[in-house]
């Protein structure tokens, strides 16, 4: 199976870009020299090895596989075996690496750390996205992301069936308590200003603390209202207001703030859109993804 590359839309070619600027960054941490024990121990043999999963979970990044052996000797072959977003099993074969042996244990731990990482950011946003099945409700990411890997973690989100918030500060509007503190002016006075600013083409979200504050922006032009750290009681009723005073369901409502795998079922359930979850970059452990090579 050849893993083909995220598509060259100018969100794909971003993350490839981004992609191809880590793998250049983390060969030049590893290798720096070169492979003194490999330089040491081997001669010019060749290798076949076979990248499995130690551990069940979802899969994310194998397309990088090719792409990390592609700048440290185009000679080793890749095969995925699985594609990105695939549910796995402990055991499982994820892709087989052939070619010179000193080239293939070269890249091995830069291989790995991408594939570990972006594995387990799949992996517990489809526990996120399992728990709200039924639900109408999105499982959605953050900027609480790994300095200079926020294109491939929220890649990995996407993989898993997550939804990705805003990229960064440049691609939507998101106005929150800090700015209406230092603006001086009423959270309404922000949203009209946004506006009149952006038009129409600009995603405008709020981030609103309380039911009152949430009924003097439900008639502005927001796209959605962000609600931070309320109870499930307050988000059903910010729903029965916002299905009172919307119109078709808008503004869109998002629940925020300190979600679990233990609490957003019932968040879900309160009929909140989008839910946000800080820990899908975060917190997500890696999953154990491992090389074995094959016997002579």
């Amino acid at each position: 199976m050849t893993q083909h590359l995220p598509n060259r839309s100018p969100a794909g070619a971003k993350l490839v870009d981004e992609a191809v600027r880590l793998i250049a960054a983390a060969i030049d941490e590893d290798l720096a020299g070169g492979d003194v024990t490999s330089v040491a121990c081997l001669g010019d043999q060749a290798a076949a090895a076979s990248i499995v999963a130690r551990q069940g979970g979802v899969a994310a990044g194998l397309w990088l596989v090719e792409l990390v052996y592609a700048e440290i000797d185009a000679a080793v072959q890749v095969r995925t075996e699985a594609a990105d977003g695939d549910a796995v099993a402990a055991g499982q074969t994820l892709a087989v690496v052939t070619g010179p042996a000193r080239a293939v244990l070269a890249g091995e731990r830069t291989v790995l750390n991408f594939l570990q990482r972006l594995s387990g950011v799949a992996t517990m946003t489809r526990a996120f996205v399992h728990a709200v099945e039924g639900t109408s409700a999105a499982i959605c990411d953050t900027r609480k992301t790994t300095p200079g890997w926020r294109y491939l973690e929220k890649y990995a989100v996407r993989c898993a069936g997550g939804t990705n918030h805003r990229m960064g500060l440049y691609d939507e509007v998101l106005i929150k308590d800090n700015h209406v503190a230092l603006a001086g002016c009423p959270i309404e006075q922000l949203v009209t200003r946004a506006r009149d600013r952006f038009g129409a083409e600009m995603v405008i979200e709020v981030e609103v603390d309380t039911l009152d504050q949430l009924r003097a922006v439900l008639p502005l032009a927001a796209d959605r209202i962000l609600l931070d750290n309320m109870t499930t009681d307050q988000l059903r009723e910010a729903v029965a207001l916002r299905n009172r005073l919307g119109s078709d369901g808008r503004p869109l409502l998002e629940a925020s703030g300190g979600v679990t795998l233990a609490t957003v079922r019932a968040i879900a359930e309160t009929g909140v859109d989008r839910i946000s979850v800080g820990a899908l970059t975060h917190s997500a452990p890696a999953l154990d993804i491992a090389m074995d090579i094959a016997s002579p």
